[in-house]
C-alpha cells in the first residue's frame, strides 16, 4: 500500500467500519466513520451541503482511514483526496451472516451506535430497507459490486492504488502488512 489517505468501501455488513478502526490503530492514523457524520439523532440523514463540509473538513490531514459507501452523496470528496481504495467485497452469505449477528446483538444489547440511534427490532423485519440494515445489505450487495468495479477502471480515479479484499483472510494478511 502507497499511502496515508484510505477510503475503505463495501456493502453494509461487510466489516469495512471494523477493518478502518484496526487500520487506524495499526498505521496511527485518525478513523473517519461516515456514517457516525451522516446519521444524526433518530436516523436523519445530515444535509447534503452539510454533509460534504463536515466530511471535506476531517479529510485536511495527510493521514486517515474512512469508511462508507456515500459517494452518491459526497461525489468524489473521499476519493480525490485519497490514495488508496479498499474494497472489503466479500460474498453475500458472508455478508448476510456477518449483518444479522451484528444487527441481532446490537437490538439485544441497545448498544448506540451514533448520536443516540439504536437499532430497533421492528426494522430488523421490516422488509423496506430504508428501516432494515439487514434487507438494504441484501439489495445492495450486486449493485455495490458492479459500482465498485466500474469505479476502479475508471481513468478519473487512477490516481487510487485499489485493493480487494475478498474475504476475512485477505483483510488479515492485509493488516499483518502493515504493521
Amino acid at each position: 500500500m502507497s499511502g496515508r489517505r484510505i477510503s475503505v468501501v463495501g456493502t453494509s455488513g461487510s466489516g469495512k467500519s471494523s477493518l478502518a478502526r484496526r487500520i487506524s490503530e495499526v498505521l496511527g492514523i485518525p478513523h473517519i466513520e461516515l456514517d457516525a457524520i451522516h446519521h444524526q439523532a433518530d436516523w436523519t440523514p445530515m444535509p447534503a451541503q452539510e454533509f460534504q463540509v463536515a466530511v471535506a473538513e476531517r479529510l485536511v490531514s495527510d493521514a486517515w482511514v474512512a469508511d462508507g459507501n456515500y459517494h452518491g452523496k459526497l461525489g468524489d470528496l473521499v476519493w480525490r483526496r485519497a490514495d488508496t481504495v479498499l474494497w472489503f467485497d466479500l460474498p453475500r452469505h458472508v455478508v448476510m451472516r456477518q449483518i444479522v449477528k451484528r444487527t441481532v446483538v446490537r437490538a439485544l444489547t441497545r448498544r448506540e451506535l451514533w448520536n443516540g440511534n439504536r437499532e430497533e427490532w421492528r426494522n430488523m423485519f421490516s422488509l423496506n430497507p430504508e428501516r432494515s440494515v439487514i434487507v438494504w445489505a441484501w439489495t445492495t450487495h450486486g449493485k455495490n459490486r458492479e459500482r465498485y468495479l466500474a469505479l476502479r477502471s475508471d481513468p478519473a480515479y487512477g490516481h487510487l492504488e485499489f485493493i480487494r479484499l475478498r474475504s476475512h483472510r485477505d483483510a488479515a494478511t492485509f493488516l499483518a502488512v502493515l504493521n
